[in-house]
């Protein structure tokens, strides 16, 4: 009687998305898709669509184009975003290969909107056999707008498939020890790097509509757990920590404080020396690159400060792989 073959396992990370050039129509393609997903617009399809092809998509690819360009090639050739989501898989990649798990998962990397695709790279792994798949948001915090539309991703794919892999997802890990240490550390790091002294740390997250939250959506909570956790790892580093929220879409309400008028505030109460960190990206991309180290700083320094400096995000740190590292070989207990 044949043994039964061992199953085979793949790890796919996932990242939000990026256009693939900085031209008008590369943009336009990246935020049509993006914009049209329902968790992300949850307005009626009927009120939405056509202001997003009517306005949206003709004056908003141009903007965008220019803070993506630049940023572009900050970090490795091109996309920020890309390039560091494939190192992080490379470097995934070989801490499964020398025996971490004592199994040997197959590791990829996708993008929720643009290229590659979930769908893509789950063709792959099962192509090459996986028959359970990790899927990795790396997202820390939870919200229907980003984690939940992987999963909806994901499952599309698997609606077209006959024989479906075994799945897991990572949850969402905003207070994960391991996460706010290696925070922490990228903080600690970082400042010290500084000529000056900080005397206040701005920690940013992605904005989320007011009334998103309302209906139940958790992210605003969550984001308050990983500032109460990370405030408490760094009391004795910094003198005043403020929390913040930042790209703001549209007329309507955001979640508050926004980041642009905070910047301002504590420029005006005389903040001279301002370290901004934004522990909701696992990877810089234009939100922290463009929005948070250019726009940010000239509003600051507009409105009197002095000294301004942006924490790099995780990334494919020795800090930020350590999260990684410990979330998969946790998520994959009784796989391996």
């Amino acid at each position: 009687m044949n043994a039964p073959s061992e199953p085979k396992i793949g790890i796919l990370l996932v990242n939000l998305g990026t256009p693939d050039a900085t031209d008008f129509w590369s943009v336009r393609r990246y935020l049509k898709e993006f914009l049209s997903d329902p968790r992300v617009i949850e307005a009626p399809r009927w009120l939405w669509l056509p202001i997003l092809n009517l306005i949206v998509l003709t004056t908003r690819p141009a903007r965008s184009g220019k803070a993506y360009a630049s940023i572009w090639n900050r970090i490795g050739e091109g996309s920020p975003l890309r390039a560091v989501t494939q190192a992080q898989a490379k470097k995934l990649a070989a801490w499964v290969a020398a025996g971490n798990l004592g199994a040997q998962p197959i590791t990829e990397w996708g993008m929720r909107y643009g290229k590659p695709s979930i769908a893509e790279k789950l063709d792959r792994l099962t192509a090459v056999g996986c028959d359970r798949i990790l899927i990795f948001p790396l997202y820390p915090q939870y919200s229907a707008t980003t984690t939940a539309t992987v999963g909806d991703a994901v499952f599309a794919a698997l609606e077209k498939m006959r024989v479906q892999p075994a799945l897991r997802i990572v949850p969402a890990y905003p207070d994960d020890p391991v996460y706010i240490a290696a925070l922490a550390q990228s903080y600690r790091d970082f400042a010290g790097t500084l000529s000056f002294v900080p005397d206040t740390l701005l920690v940013s997250f992605h904005g989320l509509p007011q009334s998103y939250a309302d209906r139940g959506d958790p992210y605003p909570q969550q984001c308050t757990a990983t500032f109460t956790a990370l405030a408490a790892a760094l009391a004795n580093d910094v003198k005043l920590t403020k929390m913040s929220f930042q790209s703001r879409f549209g007329r309507a309400e955001w979640l508050k404080p926004y980041t642009a008028d905070m910047v301002q505030s504590l420029a005006r109460e005389g903040r001279k020396n301002l370290v901004v960190m934004a522990p909701g990206f696992a990877a810089d991309c234009v939100e922290t690159l463009e929005e948070i180290d250019i726009e940010n700083r000239h509003f600051f320094r507009e409105a009197g400060g002095v000294n301004y400096a942006t924490v790099p995000c995780l990334n494919d740190s020795v800090e930020g792989m350590s999260v990684i590292y410990h979330l998969v070989a946790r998520e994959l207990q009784g796989w391996t």
